[in-house]
């Protein structure tokens, strides 16, 4: 069973940061890109950054210079350092990843994790 699983959600004042991880787990034969995205009350489901196989990380402008993604291909992992939180920041925050789940076919099919709530408020 593929599965995606975050954490590191919370609630946090504004300003503060917050780390969230994320963990491919199962038969996972390869990793293309990895990413994170989120989704308020009300709101559409959005890019926040993705990260690719090799290559520069992607950022939503509204999060640029003060969000990081990274990875760990070792581990099969992705992570989102997030500083300088401001109350819009508040969503649950889904990860992302395109996994080739077959040693037969060189496929990949995008999976989503159960998401984690981050909460910016004072």
């Amino acid at each position: 069973q593929v599965q995606l699983v975050e954490s590191g959600g919370g609630l946090v004042q504004p300003g503060g940061s917050l780390r969230l991880s994320c963990a491919a787990s199962g038969s996972i034969f390869g990793i293309n890109a990895m990413g994170w995205y989120r989704q308020a009350p009300g709101k559409q489901r959005e890019l926040v950054a993705t990260i690719p196989s090799g290559g520069l990380p992607n950022y939503a402008d509204s999060v640029k210079g003060r969000f990081t993604i990274s990875r760990d291909n070792d581990k099969n992992m992705v992570y989102l350092q997030m500083n300088s939180l401001k109350p819009e920041d508040t969503a649950v925050y889904y990860c992302n990843a395109d996994l080739r789940t077959s040693i037969f076919r060189d496929r990949y099919f995008p999976y989503w994790g159960q998401g984690t709530q981050v909460t910016v408020s004072s």
